[in-house]
């Protein structure tokens, strides 16, 4: 395999499927199907979701919530996230650890870094919920965070798109996809990748991040196994 140990960031709005909102079953189950392939050939899997499915900070401020209140509300939903998906992978027969950056020690232990990589070690799937414990930041800086912190060799981040394009392609019928570029194009070309926290972090880190399209079956084991799958971004 290509890579031993990953990063898995994916969106709360992935887990929606074709609802408005909420978490979708069948699509957890998917998941965790694609998640057990790539288990099984011992690629040590760490994973952060985000919670926009079920609450958004920025939205909440937007509309006259107070800010840090309204992000400690989408850290919760992290965690129910963080939940569902711990559920569906232990149904396919997968051990797991919830951490989390705030305390709730009935359902999650408290991230600690040496116990996360002891876990992965173990073959255990470690999910990080509540992203870095703090307001202001977003779960793409929890997921660059944990990674650089759990020496993972990749951030993935999956997305409804197959990877990094000149412009949106849900928008743009003329965009054409990079297949490979560097953290300073990025930068210099404007594109939304990741936000500016999190991926200044990756970059001075030297750690790359792979965008690819989640929701297309098989993506996740290809990419694990060398394929040329979405987009790399790399020193």
């Amino acid at each position: 395999m290509k890579y031993k140990r990953i990063l898995l960031k994916l969106s709360g709005e992935a887990l929606m499927g074709d609802r408005q909102y909420g978490i979708d079953p069948s699509r957890l189950a998917e998941y965790a199907d694609e998640i057990k392939e790539i288990h099984d050939k011992g690629v040590e899997i760490a994973i952060v979701i985000g919670g926009g499915n079920i609450f958004r900070g920025v939205a909440g401020a937007s509309n006259g919530m107070d800010r840090v209140q309204g992000d400690y509300m989408g850290m919760l939903a992290t965690i129910i996230n963080g939940m569902a998906l711990q559920g569906a992978l232990e149904d396919k027969g997968m051990l797991t650890r919830l951490q989390t950056a705030l305390k709730i020690e009935a359902i999650a232990e408290p991230y600690i870094k040496r116990r996360a990589v002891r876990h992965l070690e173990k073959g255990r799937i470690v999910i990080f919920g509540a992203g870095t414990g703090n307001p202001y930041f977003t779960t793409d800086t929890a997921a660059v965070l944990r990674g650089v912190e759990i020496h993972a060799d990749v951030i993935l981040k999956g997305t409804r798109v197959d990877g990094i394009y000149t412009s949106d392609p849900e928008k743009d019928p003329t965009a054409t996809k990079f297949d490979y570029i560097s953290f300073e194009d990025v930068l210099k070309k404007g594109l939304n990748v990741m936000d500016t926290t999190a991926f200044t972090l990756s970059q001075e880190n030297k750690l790359p991040i792979l965008v690819f399209d989640m929701n297309k079956k098989g993506n996740l084991i290809k990419i694990c196994e060398g394929e040329n799958i979405g987009t790399v971004v790399n020193i």
